[in-house]
Parts: structure tokens; sequence; C-alpha cells
């Protein structure tokens, strides 16, 4: 049995007259006779009763109606899908992202953005280290991922970076440092540090590092956390100073104050990673608006 056979069927019986139902599928009348009649012959019923020149369903031919008309909906949906699917307008994108990019508000309008254009596509989350998303790429746990450099590359992943944030230091508001407006890195060179692990986070960990360094001494780190509003918390209980991306700085705005630094100009890039052969339409897509909204936010 093959769908046409059904098709055949099911204009027929809406018709109920073999002229009218060839015309409505474009066929001659003699073949499409002869395929209802094998229709019957294979199913071993009497779809319809061919009484003088009446045509009329038979018991058999009435209850396989709605269930020919389910099959072929059905069909039609599923080839709707499959195109759908090949644009990128349905379908499933798991994205993973560090914690501080979902501070930052290109991510933000990337995800609002997507949901926007694509509303049937499903995206599930997963927040974790840079590290730990750039391996979740290559084993395929996740599909894109929104991370901080430096990233390897080479491996099978391709990185495009959509912002340079300014980095800015976090002092807790009784701090003697928060009075003054700007500050330069060598005023921290007595101060102690909440950091993050270089393990888990290198590019930020590195970049406040080697800003040390360049200014002459090394940083006291009091404390490492594995995340970075933990590190906000801790710099609001007075446990030390750190230096974070720019978007962190609506966390604790009663509790921590943040600083320009006037000196150095630090940055914290962001990337949106994907495997390199990726072929899926609306992984690809999801890609492309996370790069629009970083183009569209330069041209403002």
């Amino acid at each position: 049995m093959e769908l046409r056979h059904l098709r055949y069927f099911l204009a027929v019986a809406e018709e109920l007259n073999f002229t009218r139902a060839a015309k409505r599928l474009n066929i001659a009348q003699p073949p499409l006779t002869q395929q209802i009649k094998a229709l019957e012959a294979e199913m071993g019923v009497t779809l319809f009763d061919r009484t003088g020149y009446r045509v009329e369903l038979t018991d058999a031919g009435k209850s396989f109606v709605p269930q020919v008309a389910r099959i072929l909906a059905d069909v039609r949906n599923a080839v709707l899908i499959a195109k759908r699917a090949s644009l990128g307008d349905v379908g499933h994108v798991r994205v993973g992202f560090t914690e501080s990019a979902s501070f930052n508000p290109l991510v933000t309008a990337a995800f609002r953005n997507f949901r926007v254009a694509y509303p049937e596509v499903e995206v599930s989350l997963e927040e974790s280290p840079s590290t730990v998303l750039a391996a979740a790429l290559r084993e395929g746990r996740v599909d894109a991922a929104f991370v901080r450099p430096p990233l390897r590359t080479g491996e099978g992943i391709a990185l495009h970076m959509i912002d340079e944030e300014e980095m800015v230091v976090a002092v807790a508001s009784s701090h003697p440092l928060a009075a003054r407006e700007d500050l330069e890195i060598k005023d921290l060179a007595d101060e102690t540090f909440v950091l993050y692990p270089r393990t888990e986070r290198p590019g930020l960990a590195d970049t406040v590092i080697a800003a040390c360094e360049k200014a002459g001494f090394s940083p006291k780190v009091k404390q490492y956390t594995p995340q970075l509003s933990s590190t906000i918390n801790l710099v609001a209980a007075s446990l030390g100073v750190s230096i974070v991306p720019r978007s962190m700085q609506g966390l604790q705005p009663q509790a921590v104050s943040y600083k320009r630094l006037t000196d150095q100009h630090l940055t914290a890039l962001l990337g949106i990673a994907q495997r390199a052969d990726e072929s899926s339409a609306p992984v690809l897509r999801f890609i492309e608006v996370a790069r629009a909204a970083a183009k569209s936010d330069l041209e403002l």
C-alpha cells in the first residue's frame, strides 16, 4: 500500500464520484478505478458500493476515511516540520554560558532576539566555567557556548568574538578606596584580593595578575571563589578587593563600589563558541543571532 492509494481513496470518498475525483487528482478515471480496486484487493474489503450510477461508502469505507485523513495529515505535517527544521525554524539548541556572561547585555539580547525570531526552537541552558564548556562542546553535550577566551580552538571548535568589555575594580563601600573617583592598579598593591581560579577562568585571572605585575607587585590573594558572583559577595563582606568585568557592577550596588582604572585599560573578552563542523540549522541560526546582537551594539 502506498500513500498515493490513500490519497486516491480519500478523493473518491469525499467526491463520491470517480470522474470528479480523477479530475481533482489530475489523472484519468480508468487508472483511478484500477488503483481503488487494487487497494480493496490488498485490504480484502470493499470500500465503495458501486450500485448503478451511484458511488457510496461501505461500512468499511466509512470507518477507513477518518484514519486515512489522519495519516495524510500526519504526513503533510511531518514534511512541514522537516522543511522548517532544515531552515532552523524548529528544533533544539543546547547553550552553555559562563556565569559572568549571563550578566552581559549582549548575551541576554541574543537569547531574547532568538526567542522572538524562532519561538518554536527549544533552548536549554547550562552554566559552567569556560574550560568545562569547551569540553562539553567537543563531547557534544552543548551546541554553543558563551565563553571567556583564551580557548583552544584548533580542536574542532570555532570561536567568534562578540564583546570586549572594560574591567573595573570592586571594593567594599566601606573601604577607604571607595571614596576615590578613579583608581590605578598600584593603589591595590597593599590590598588583599578575592580572585577566581586560573584553572576555571584563565583569561580573567591572567589579565588581573599580569596587570598587577606590570605595576610592580604580585596580588596577595586571600580567597579564591568558584563564581564571580561569589567574588562580589566576598568583596561586599570586606574580605578583599577584586577586578571584574564591568557587566558585573549591577551586583551588590549598595555594598560594593566599582571604580575605573586610569593607568591600565583591562578588558574581558567574550565570545561564542561552536563546533567547527556544525551543520544543525537551529544551532547555526543561534550563532547568527548572537553575532548580529554584537554587531548591532557596535553600530549604536
